[in-house]
């Protein structure tokens, strides 16, 4: 699971990425127009996680990741540019930084700040390089039919459903597709087919006097399917997440805030990509594990490991809420709380699973 970073230039779309990373990537491109791919990762802040270390003092305490790739380098023109949509159209969904700060030394590649100009720029080339796609896939089915060969007349049914969404201007998003469609159209990648995130970049001024007003703006955005907004100000994002653990709290107490935005902003990404966590226990290792929304327990255990999957018996499950009314795994044992779940076990979010399995 991967979220692609982009914006216009001088959005601070790598100084959001190295606020979500903890990274330390130049903020200033190689030159010469030169695409550059940034990965990162972040770990998933998770109370509960914390919690479970104290409870079993493992060796080692594993949290969920998010990948994050940023596509920076130096600009051609003011747009994102079709190189840089080519880069993350493998990704799980895009965050767009929007810029809200003013800094008359950064200038704007448009001369002024106008964050829906800008949104609506970004959005703009998606919306095209996704129209691009469909009317060249069309125009190669069409040319076969005419040529009498045979061709899918569901995907032809399909991708003029997606013409007309993006002629009228409208992500792909916005649409509803059955499982058979989705599985016919994840090769095309489509861009604005995935989840969104809105970030919306300000300074420390801004977060403080204008943060509602610019949420407001993007009031109809945010209520789009599969989008969400979020402002936060990545250069004191990027300072904090500069600092260790100790310095970083302490820091965040001074501005009477009990957690860093870029923390929140992460725990967005996860829900926005529709993931929930699932927990091992053990002496050697608590980890929280990454599944989608909808998992069977069978498909959950074929994350840790597929020989766990292929020979599936059960699954212990507890949940972390059960368990932590119990006080201890020995003591909600002794009281029954455990339960054996089949394959087809749908796995919640904050489950404790032990799988048995024999191959």
């Amino acid at each position: 699971m991967e979220i692609g970073i982009i914006g216009l230039p001088q959005s601070g779309k790598t100084t959001v990425f190295n606020a979500l990373t903890q990274g330390s990537v130049p903020l200033q491109g190689t030159g010469g127009g030169k695409v550059e791919v940034h990965r990162g990762v972040s770990k998933v802040p998770d109370a509960r996680l914390a919690h479970l270390g104290q409870l079993f003092a493992p060796r080692r305490v594993v949290p969920a990741e998010v990948r994050y790739i940023d596509i920076g380098g130096a600009h051609a023109h003011k747009g994102v540019g079709e190189a840089r949509l080519t880069q993350i159209r493998p990704a799980t969904a895009i965050g767009v930084v929007i810029r809200c700060f003013a800094a008359p030394h950064v200038p704007h590649p448009y001369g002024r700040i106008d964050p829906l100009r800008d949104y609506q720029e970004v959005m703009g080339e998606l919306l095209i390089s996704d129209l691009q796609v469909v009317e060249g896939r069309l125009e190669r089915l069409k040319k076969s039919v005419r040529r009498g060969e045979k061709a899918s007349r569901e995907e032809l049914e399909l991708l003029e459903r997606c013409l007309t969404c993006l002629e009228e201007e409208q992500p792909l998003r916005t649409l509803s597709f059955a499982p058979a469609e989705e599985k016919l159209l994840r090769g095309f990648q489509f861009l604005t087919a995935k989840p969104l995130l809105i970030i919306l970049n300000m300074d420390e001024e801004q977060i403080v006097g204008e943060r509602e007003e610019l949420l407001a703006r993007f009031t109809p955005y945010a209520a789009l399917p599969q989008t969400a907004v979020f402002p936060l100000c990545g250069a004191l994002e990027m300072e904090i997440a500069q600092l260790d653990e100790q310095d970083s709290q302490a820091f965040l107490q001074e501005i009477g805030e009990e957690e860093s935005a870029r923390s929140r902003l992460i725990r967005l990404s996860y829900q926005l990509l529709h993931l929930i966590s699932f927990f091992t226990i053990g002496t050697d290792e608590v980890k929280a594990w990454t599944i989608r929304q909808g998992t069977p327990a069978v498909k959950a255990a074929g994350v840790i490991h597929s020989d766990m999957e292929r020979g599936f018996i059960k699954a212990e499950v507890i949940s972390y809420e059960t368990l932590v009314k119990a006080g201890s795994f020995a003591e909600a044992r002794k009281q029954g709380l455990l339960r054996l779940e089949g394959k087809d076990y749908t796995v919640q979010d904050g489950d404790i699973i032990t799988f048995r399995f024999n191959v």
